[in-house]
This record gives C-alpha cells, sequence and structure tokens, in this order.
C-alpha cells in the first residue's frame, strides 16, 4: 500500500496525464630488430651500432616526454574553455553536496537553496508520508506540521484525519492509535530511487519522487500481509521559514518493474528486518 491507495487522497491515484571516461594509457611499440640484412648481410661497424643505438633511446626518451605532456593537460598553455570540456556528473550521480544540516522530530530539515536541495527535501518527505506513523494520530500531526507550509496545515490535518479513519484503519488490522495487534507489526517503509526537477523557481519546485517500498501488517494470522509496491510521488514545494515546505502533493503507480521470481520470507523475518534495519537521509 502506498499513500493515496483506498482512500483517494492526493488527487486520482495513479492517473496522470561508460559513466567514466577510459584510462586514456597511451603504449608506445618499439621495432624489433629484424634477424636478416635488408642489404645481403653487409656488416656494420661497432661505430655505427652505438650510433643506432643512441638514435633509439633518444627517440624513445622523447615520446615518453610527449606522453607525459599530453596526459599532464591543464597546464599554463591549456586554453580556459578545455576545463568546462570535463566529464559531468550524470543524472543518477550523486552530488557530493551535504543534503540537510539538522532535523526536527526525526525528520531532515535545512535543505539548500537550489535545485538539489529541493529533490533532497522531497525524497525524505516521501520516506515521511508513506511511514507507520502517518497512521497515528499524534505523530501525524507533528509530520503535517514540520513537512507543510503554514498555510496548509489545517487543511492537510483535517484531510488526513478523514482519511486515516477507523474504517481505514481496520482493513489494515489497526487500533484507533494506528497500532497492530499485539504478536503484529504494520510495515510501512519506503525507498526513493530517484528524483527528477519538472519545475523550478528561486521560491518554488516541482519534484517527482519515484519510490518503492514495502508495506502491510506482519503476523501469522495477518489478513494484510506485507507486499512491494512502486510508485510516484510529486511534490510542490515552496520555500518558507527558510526552508523547502511541501504546498500540495499527488501520486501515481510505477514505473513497476517484472517481479523476481524470489521466495517470499516469513513474517517473523519481515517484522525483524524492519526492527533491525535503520533508515536513511536522503539526498541529491
Amino acid at each position: 500500500m502506498s499513500l493515496g491507495d483506498d482512500h483517494g487522497y492526493g488527487g486520482e491515484p495513479g492517473r496522470t496525464s561508460d559513466g567514466f571516461g577510459g584510462s586514456g594509457q597511451t603504449r608506445t611499440r618499439l621495432p624489433g630488430s629484424a634477424d636478416a640484412d635488408i642489404y645481403g648481410g653487409a656488416r656494420r661497424t661497432g661505430r655505427s651500432s652505438s650510433r643506432s643505438l643512441i638514435t633509439v633511446v633518444g627517440v624513445v626518451v622523447l615520446l615518453i616526454a610527449a606522453i607525459a605532456f599530453a596526459n599532464q593537460g591543464g597546464g599554463a598553455d591549456t586554453p580556459p574553455e578545455a576545463a568546462d570540456k570535463a566529464p559531468k556528473a550524470q543524472p543518477t550521480a550523486p552530488s557530493g553536496v551535504r543534503p540537510v544540516k539538522g532535523n526536527a522530530g526525526g525528520i531532515p530539515t535545512g535543505y539548500a537553496r537550489d535545485e538539489q536541495g529541493a529533490q533532497s527535501a522531497a525524497a525524505n518527505y516521501a520516506v515521511a508520508l508513506v511511514s507507520a506513523d502517518i497512521l497515528k494520530p499524534a505523530p501525524r500531526r507533528a509530520i503535517v506540521r514540520q513537512l507543510f507550509v503554514p498555510a496548509k496545515v489545517p487543511e492537510l490535518e483535517s484531510k488526513l484525519d478523514q482519511a486515516y479513519d477507523q474504517t481505514f484503519l481496520d482493513k489494515l488490522g489497526l487500533d484507533a492509535n494506528g497500532n497492530a495487534a499485539p504478536g503484529m507489526t504494520y510495515v510501512s517503509r519506503t525507498a526513493p530511487v530517484g528524483t527528477k526537477v519538472t519545475g523550478y523557481t528561486d521560491t518554488s519546485a516541482t519534484v517527482e519522487v519515484w519510490c518503492t517500498g514495502v508495506f502491510g501488517t506482519a503476523g501469522v494470522s495477518s489478513t494484510n500481509p506485507v507486499t512491494n509496491d512502486w510508485f510516484t510521488m510529486t511534490l510542490q514545494l515552496r520555500w518558507a521559514d527558510s526552508d523547502w515546505k511541501v504546498e500540495n502533493f499527488s501520486q501515481k503507480d510505477g514505473p513497476a518493474p517484472v517481479n523476481a521470481d524470489r521466495t517470499a520470507s516469513n513474517a517473523d523475518e519481515i517484522a525483524k528486518a524492519v526492527e533491525q534495519y535503520g533508515g536513511f537521509t536522503y539526498a541529491r
């Protein structure tokens, strides 16, 4: 299950209409000495042989020096435009920029005011919006107040309270506080696969986050077993209170790969994995 399933929040769910260059090593192959003399075996003097050897050594030295100079690059005589032709990071490559400066309530905060910062914010916000805590009234309010622009908080709190009502929780086997029955573990964990900016200004950004995740209730008698899902969440962000905040969001199904032919783990293994493996702070 992913956010938006069964309750319709966030718009119509599912409906929207080699990296590095080679090392460049250069090998110089010297011609081998011939076994037969092309002039019919005329005898060569020692002095002639010495001169030939000196000539060969000189050629090798010059070639090595030329190769070293060519590989060095970036010298004083290198045109300025040459530096601009260096390999660029691929669209899916990490930037290496530190994603956040801190966190509030376990949610990363303090993003850079640029496209990379907006993508990092969107990825981390997608994780929070589809977490198990979003089903629990008190943590849900904290998440909404942390992620959304202040003007949107009352509206979102009301919509999510209605979406995650007791009827919805009953389908998942959860009580009014979003907790699973004794001996059960509710699982809702999302992993962003990638992000894409579809609109950006200095004060707003629209970012798509391609996600996968595991959702369901782990337990021997569970009627809602843990399954995986693939979906894309679109977040409309606005720069407010010196950080990126969510103004609106929606989601659609996919893109989803073909499922691998793997044997499913039992409920106990899934429950332990959720407890033992921690999450991440995501960065673009």
